[in-house]
């Protein structure tokens, strides 16, 4: 008797929805009745489709597949932020890299609108990085003198 990879099977049944065992033929599609139990695919699809989350989820598949969509180079160095109104806001590591991003934004924006997320960009925003801060502790004196004078 042969041992059956059930990892393998698990994979499949979510692939296809139907689990297969070997040497069986396939198990025929029926109609459903009332109260039997449903595949949570089809659940999940109705659920977002009824409450419209195709967006956010598009969104959220664009911050993941960040590297896949603009390249692993400008991903080490440009992170998306956020997403409002069709604006994506992009934080670089350094000032150089939001300006050189900023030179080539309607290609990168051209890019981010083909991928098949479906997320609804329509600008660029680079922003660089955030300056250092010496804020120890819930208690400061505003408009203190010391190091942050040098910064403004």
């Amino acid at each position: 008797m042969a041992k059956r990879d059930l990892a393998l099977d698990l994979f499949n049944s979510f692939k296809t929805g139907v689990i297969r065992k070997k040497n069986k033929p396939a198990p025929t599609q029926r109609v459903g009745q009332p109260g039997d139990p449903e595949l949570i695919g089809g659940v999940l699809n109705n659920l977002i489709a009824e409450r419209e989350w195709d967006s956010g989820l598009a969104e959220g598949n664009l911050f993941i597949t960040w590297p896949q969509i603009v390249g692993v180079e400008i991903s080490q160095h440009a992170t998306p932020i956020s997403i409002s109104n069709g604006v994506l806001t992009i934080q670089s590591s350094s000032t150089a890299w939001a300006v050189q991003l900023s030179l080539v934004a309607t290609q990168l924006l051209a890019t981010i609108q083909k991928d098949p997320s479906g997320a609804t960009v329509e600008k660029l925003i680079f922003i660089g990085p955030h300056g250092p801060t010496w804020k120890k502790g819930i208690r400061t004196i505003r408009n203190a003198r010391g190091p942050r004078d040098t910064y403004g």
